[in-house]
């Protein structure tokens, strides 16, 4: 199973650097030269690609690639998720921490045992991260806060949500 590492923001320079937004708490290790990360282009196509080269910039990473030679080639990368295999990601060690992959697929209950959905995925915004659910085909984007979602039991398959009156509700 993969997980995205990073997103390719945009090409920099002229010799086929990429900006890259991290989505990863290791960067310093998914993006050590010689590292490799699978891309999935906007058009669904994937490729393997070896970091050659990694520093940060402007809050981003600025990486570049063996296999991405020119500032064309850097281009047609920008918006592509870069993924790593999750067998090989270290074991977390805090039982308050988890990785997004490890919540997608966990069932949503309330505190009385009441199931209310499915999560999809944890969505990172510039607020927080989110777990959005599937609730019966409507999507539900639920704060990822002690408060609200007070127990992850990843090994029992559940989430318990407490929410505050009318956080989800469909409109």
């Amino acid at each position: 199973m993969d997980v995205v590492v990073g997103r390719v923001a945009k090409a920099h320079g002229i010799r086929g650097e990429l900006a890259v937004d991290v989505r990863t708490d290791s960067p310093e290790r998914r993006f050590a030269i010689g590292a490799v990360v699978t891309t999935k282009l906007r058009d669904g196509s994937s490729r393997a690609l070896t970091v050659a080269a990694a520093r940060e910039h402007s809050g981003r990473l600025l990486v570049r690639f063996e296999e991405v030679l020119t500032r064309d080639v850097a281009e047609m990368l920008r918006g592509a998720m870069l993924l790593a295999d999750t067998a090989e990601l270290p074991a977390i060690d805090d039982p308050d921490e988890f990785y997004d992959h490890e919540l997608a697929g966990l069932r949503a209950e309330l505190t009385d045992g009441s199931v209310v959905g499915k999560v999809v995925e944890v969505v990172h915004s510039p607020g927080g991260e989110l777990l959005e659910l599937d609730r019966d085909g409507d999507s539900v984007l639920v704060p990822f806060v002690k408060a609200i979602v007070p127990v992850v039991d990843v090994a029992g398959g559940r989430v318990v949500l407490d929410p505050p009156e009318g956080l989800l509700d469909a409109d």
